[in-house]
């Protein structure tokens, strides 16, 4: 059966699709090659038409991760002053935490990105100082933007981690109170 010249490309886009869904939920480095090509009905064979190595389909999909991380936290300069409580909320959310295939990679994989490839560290970082520079305008402060950055991701992890609903709640609630009095943000609490 001939395929089409988009078909390569498309198959390619469904799994990077699928397997950040899977790495986030589950971890990248536990979940087989077998298991990835299975999320989109191939079997694990025709993998390597796609990618030379899971290490490159981890660096793309890190890549696309950061990149949309950036597009959802980070604003442009003429963003209203509730724009950084709004988007603090929403990643300070038991929504989030529970929903880790949908949400930030960070929390669910900093520790894979840490050991992932210069290149895909190098996207990370671009995206992060992305952020940083949004917030940090917004804060008149880069330096706390940091700070900040670092607080959403640990608590958010930290809300992962724990059993009861009651304590993810509780981190939650803090960190975003704690940020809404640090950043003098109203709308925050």
């Amino acid at each position: 059966m001939r395929y089409s010249s988009s078909h390569k490309e498309e198959t390619r886009r469904k799994l990077i699709e699928s397997s950040r869904a899977i790495a986030k939920q589950d971890g990248f480095a536990s979940t087989g090659i077998d298991a990835l090509m299975a999320s989109i009905g191939l079997t694990g064979a025709a993998f390597y038409t796609h990618f030379p190595s899971k290490q490159a389909l981890f660096d793309a999909l890190v890549s696309e991760e950061a990149s949309n991380s950036a597009d959802l936290l980070a604003s442009d300069d003429n963003a209203p002053d509730g724009d950084l409580a709004k988007r603090l909320r929403s990643y300070l959310s038991t929504s989030h935490a529970l929903h880790p295939e949908s949400g930030c990679a960070l929390p669910a994989l900093g520790a894979e990105i840490a050991r992932a490839t210069p290149e895909a560290r190098a996207e990370v970082e671009k995206s992060l100082k992305r952020i940083q520079k949004s917030w940090g305008s917004q804060i008149d402060d880069p330096e706390t933007a940091w700070a900040v950055i670092a607080q959403c991701v640990g608590a958010l992890l930290l809300a992962r981690t724990v059993e009861s609903e009651r304590t993810r709640r509780d981190i939650l609630a803090s960190s975003r109170r704690f940020l809404a009095e640090a950043l003098d943000l109203d709308k925050l609490k």
